[in-house]
């Protein structure tokens, strides 16, 4: 008996030594009683849940585990999910807190986290400042038009609101510089401009701005604190910086990422995260050219076992896709298609002269083809076939006869028809080499591409419309050379 009360001692000893190992969060919340109740996390852009815990009689339920949780702003979930206020994790991960989800976030009462009292205060006195701001503006919006001297009055409000926000701020940054908390309204703080250098000043003003707010941009952030990611602050300011600071030419794109890939290397979670960002955002870009980025991460990175954490299933799509964009980038030399055109006599697209060429990927079933091919056709006739552009129009499926019927039927009589023949097909497939549809990225028709003479890659992936405003922009460069 003594050996085991002094056993029993000992590991309470342990437990009162070492009582921050694993998350152990004691929650109060009424009126909630017999329910489950969730933990959830911010991740980037995206919420999920990381905990659970059921509440007794008197809404009690605690959410525990032997592991911390990964630090970051989190939040308590209702039964029916919805989200019923923030708190914050990072070093402490045993406290207790109380609330009333009639009065929320008022109510909330943390015992044992100094960061989260600091935090509810700091949430307090931004709701109320943000109440004060909204009647404000709603005000100014009202008086716009009415009194110039009440819209000078609430615009000062408004002004002085936001000051002090960030005054209140800058206090807790002062008194806990190294919280959490602290840490996130570095990440808020966006560079101040100040006035450029006498010899800038003039005409480069607003260069000066862009390259000081740029360049200081993420002065704040550290690419290591992988807390970051798991706030709703993180991933805007990435998306920003690349939608309005950074040059949209591939290689403004890939030197960026990989400086910031580099800054994340010791960060295990934070190169993922970047990893995952840039290729989701570049695999399928927005703007045309910016797959060369996504050939870029996967030549260096991918295809190099730098990014094990993909899935077996998904880095195989990410090396298909990779493959087949590698063939048709911006400025690169198309693949020939070698085809046979409606009398089955070859028509190789490298046997074809013009001053640009046009190839139309479609199928006479397909009713977005049915729809689009009439109209690009009116503007060749109209336009293109006078300016030297030729037409190579790709039969990618829908069957001999109905491609032959629709040409008839809609007077295609100028574009070069062609079409892969079953032979063809076979001995591609036999010989183990990519098909026409991977080297040219064919996944849905109509697709279009304009290559100059040379045969390179000019376009891809454009509508007619936008086609014919490049096939303009060519064409008046040519005349001015």
């Amino acid at each position: 008996m003594i050996k085991i009360l002094l056993s029993f001692a000992a590991c309470l000893f342990l437990y009162q030594a070492h009582p921050q190992d694993g998350h152990r969060i004691r929650l109060t919340l009424k009126p909630y009683k017999s329910v489950k109740i969730y933990m959830g996390y911010y991740y980037g852009k995206a919420k999920a849940l990381a905990d659970s815990a059921m509440l007794d009689e008197a809404g009690t339920g605690v959410f525990a585990g032997k592991d911390k949780l990964p630090g970051g702003v989190y939040f308590i979930v209702s039964p029916g999910r919805t989200i019923l206020f923030e708190l914050l994790l990072d070093k402490n991960q045993v406290f207790s807190i109380s609330a009333d989800s009639t009065d929320l976030p008022g109510s909330v009462v943390f015992t044992g986290s100094p960061d989260n009292t600091v935090f509810q205060a700091y949430t307090r006195y931004t709701n109320a400042k943000g109440t004060q701001m909204a009647a404000a503006q709603k005000d100014l919006a009202a008086a716009r038009g009415h009194s110039k001297a009440d819209s000078i009055r609430l615009t000062e409000k408004i002004r002085q609101l936001d000051l002090d926000i960030r005054h209140y701020r800058e206090d807790l940054i002062a008194k806990y510089p190294s919280s959490l908390l602290a840490t996130l309204f570095h990440a808020l703080k966006e560079p101040e401009v100040p006035e450029p250098p006498a010899a800038q000043k003039g005409a480069k003003d607003s260069l000066f701005a862009y390259h000081y707010f740029k360049v200081h941009y993420w002065d704040s952030i550290s690419f290591t604190d992988e807390r970051l990611l798991r706030t709703p602050i993180f991933e805007p300011r990435l998306e920003k910086y690349y939608q309005t600071l950074v040059s949209p030419e591939p290689d403004s794109i890939e030197k960026e990422a990989d400086k910031m890939l580099l800054d994340a290397r010791t960060s295990k979670d934070m190169f993922q995260f970047l990893m995952v960002w840039f290729v989701q955002r570049y695999v399928n870009p927005t703007y045309m050219g910016q797959d060369a980025v996504f050939v870029h991460l996967f030549e260096k990175y991918i295809n190099t076992g730098q990014a094990e954490f993909f899935t077996e299933k998904y880095r195989q799509f990410l090396n298909n896709r990779a493959y087949s964009l590698m063939a048709n980038l911006i400025g690169e030399p198309a693949p020939d298609l070698l085809m046979v055109d409606t009398l089955d006599r070859p028509r190789p697209l490298y046997g074809v002269d013009g001053k640009f060429i046009v190839i139309c990927f479609w199928d006479p079933t397909c009713g977005h083809c049915k729809e689009i091919v009439p109209k690009l056709d009116s503007i060749y006739q109209a336009k293109w076939r006078k300016e030297g552009v030729k037409v190579y129009g790709v039969m990618v499926d829908g069957g001999r006869e109905a491609w032959l019927q629709f040409i008839r039927d809609h007077n295609l009589t100028d574009w070069i028809h062609v079409y892969e023949t079953k032979t063809r097909q076979d001995s591609v497939e036999a010989a183990g080499q990519p098909s026409y549809k991977q080297l040219y990225d064919v996944y849905q028709t109509p697709i279009l591409y304009l290559l100059d003479k040379d045969k390179r890659i000019i376009a891809k992936k454009l509508s007619y419309q936008q086609l014919d405003e490049v096939i303009d922009l060519k064409m008046k460069n040519i005349k001015s050379n």
